[in-house]
């Protein structure tokens, strides 16, 4: 009765769009600046610092120098941020289009997936539902949620290249010639180039389209057959909407442009390398979804339970191409397993809603499906038990058993364990645990995120100098900065402009004063030709990281001898 009734409920098209913008709202946007700014982020945002404040849009610069190896979408996308902002450095501002585009892949992946269940049986029930339940189950999976908090370029080339299989696919249904789809497919797959290169490509758009080719349904192949013309022409729309910056690139700065090319080809097979088997546990970064990830992948178990939902086989197929893609390449990450998600989360959808609908029609006997299920509530019923156990032995400064924040983690995680209890036990009831899951990742991100937050920050040494308090000294904002030693990009970040490295520093004098970085102390990193024609003043250091043991960086001001006076030294150093 209670999957009747959700199902009733969230049949209107409006209420299915309200529940998806509110978790994913959630899951998204809220706290997005509450964890500090990583190394990858910092790259984007010094780029579009640098883009944004006068330099060339379709040459970036990172610190100064080219900055080629990535494309530019996201960097565009962060610039206009801080154009739009008046340069602002809060970093939840910076990681609105990370976000736009993590809530962008949600709403694909719905449109999607319609396509793919649009002859299901079960659509004639209750249509729509399974679209709409896995756009909701992919918007509170882990990694999802993770990597679309983040201003990384992998959130908006895989929402991108998840759009354009949407509107292929949206094309080859139709029975006749749709270009419009086709059109925005190319623009999206163009978008999806220039977002990170044919990364997305080869992990997402290829696997895909050889599953649906492959996938033994022969509608399929008929359909690429009939649309081949449509097919065609989103391919030439994706090479010219893609291919115009590299080819910009290369005719105005061609000997920059194959030296990152080549090291970048190099990188794949150097830099981060993992296992073939490294990806194999993709499962768990679905997060709450986990348990029935597991089963969906159980094929003798799953397929006759969720092919009458999904299209099972296809999306099988999809998945281990798609796994066996990325197991090629030698450099793997975590956050590299996002082409992942969307193939699962089909799979376990048509897993849920089996599970909903044989639940609605009658109590099931104890079973794999009855163990499953209370297996997945006890799981869950640990999380949401544990949950206020961690924060009141964590101690947390604003996170006390007296606080209102510790009494609202309280209530709402003991609200959802009696939920789970309710609904787990002594029948399990799919529709409920669904419900609970969702809304545990959501009440994760709301409530527990900020204690994280404060977790993190409790780690660190107040009294440690940092750049961003060294930075402010007035007297230095209108000079010149400097580094004999590459500075890292996250302290590029936290100096709030460029500090170039000095690439000949023997071979030239200062003429003005100018500010200078060292991993040194400065008085002894002074080149030999310098002696005697520049002064030392206003030395300084800072801690690169929250402990002493992550190391300095030293600054001291250098003023030439012939600029001026002690007394005009004095006040440049002041």
């Amino acid at each position: 009765m209670a999957a009747t009734a959700s199902a009733s409920l969230f049949s209107q098209t409006w209420l299915r769009w309200l529940a998806v913008l509110a978790v994913s709202g959630a899951n998204f946007f809220a706290h997005l600046g509450a964890l500090e700014v990583g190394l990858m982020e910092a790259r984007n945002f010094v780029a579009a610092r640098e883009m944004a404040s006068g330099g060339s849009w379709l040459l970036p610069t990172m610190n100064g120098q080219l900055r080629l190896a990535k494309p530019p979408l996201p960097t565009w996308a962060v610039a206009a941020v801080l154009q739009l902002s008046g340069g602002t450095t809060n970093p939840a501002l910076l990681r609105l289009p990370a976000a736009s585009m993590a809530l962008l892949l949600v709403l694909f992946f719905w449109g999607l997936t319609k396509e793919l269940t649009r002859a299901a049986p079960s659509e004639e029930l209750a249509p729509g539902r399974t679209a709409w339940l896995a756009a909701l189950v992919l918007s509170s999976s882990l990694l999802v949620i993770t990597v679309g908090r983040e201003g990384h370029w992998d959130i908006f080339s895989n929402s991108l290249a998840v759009g354009s299989l949407w509107l292929l696919a949206r094309g080859w249904n139709r029975p006749s010639p749709h270009y419009p789809s086709f059109v925005g497919a190319g623009l999206l797959l163009g978008g999806t180039i220039l977002s990170k290169g044919p990364v997305s490509l080869y992990t997402v758009v290829l696997p895909f389209v050889g599953a649906y080719a492959l996938s033994g349904q022969p509608t399929n192949r008929r359909n690429l057959r009939r649309h081949w013309h449509g097919t065609l022409a989103a391919l030439l729309v994706a090479a010219v909407a893609g291919g115009a910056w590299p080819v910009y690139v290369w005719r105005h700065v061609p000997a920059a442009a194959g030296a990152v090319a080549r090291l970048e080809a190099a990188s794949w097979g150097e830099r981060h390398v993992e296992p073939f088997w490294y990806y194999f546990n993709f499962a768990v970064f679905t997060g709450v979804w986990a348990l029935v990830a597991l089963a969906a992948l159980l094929v003798p178990y799953a397929r006759q339970r969720a092919a009458r939902f999904v299209p099972y086989t296809f999306s099988l197929i999809w998945l281990l191409a798609t796994l066996v893609l990325l197991s090629l390449v030698p450099e793997k990450k975590e956050r590299y397993m996002l082409p992942l998600l969307p193939p699962l989360v089909v799979l376990l959808t048509g897993l849920l809603r089996y599970w909903e609908q044989i639940y609605a029609a009658r109590p099931v006997a104890a079973g794999p499906d009855f163990w499953l299920l209370r297996g997945w509530a006890g799981l869950l019923l640990l999380a949401c038990l544990a949950t206020p156990i961690w924060v009141a032995v964590a101690g947390l400064p604003g996170f006390s058993p007296m606080s209102a924040a510790f009494v609202g983690i309280i209530l709402v995680f003991g609200v959802l364990a009696a939920g789970l209890a309710r609904g787990g036990w002594p029948q399990p009831q799919p529709t409920p645990l669904i419900s609970i899951s969702i809304l545990s990742m959501s009440a994760l991100m709301l409530l527990l995120l900020p204690a994280y937050s404060v977790s993190k920050q409790r780690r660190i040494d107040a009294s440690l100098r940092r750049l961003a308090q060294l930075r402010t000294t007035p007297s230095w904002q209108h000079l010149p900065w400097r580094a004999l030693d590459e500075m890292h990009i996250e302290q590029v970040w936290a100096a709030g402009r460029a500090v170039p490295t000095w690439a000949s520093p023997t071979d030239s004098v200062p003429v003005h004063p100018t500010l200078v970085f060292a991993a040194t102390p400065l008085p002894r990193r002074l080149p030999a030709a310098w002696q005697g024609r520049v002064q030392v003043a206003a030395t300084d250091s800072f801690y690169l990281g929250h402990r002493r043991e992550d190391g300095q960086f030293y600054t001291a001001l250098l003023v030439p001898v012939l600029a001026g006076s002690r007394t005009a030294l004095n006040q440049v150093a002041k």
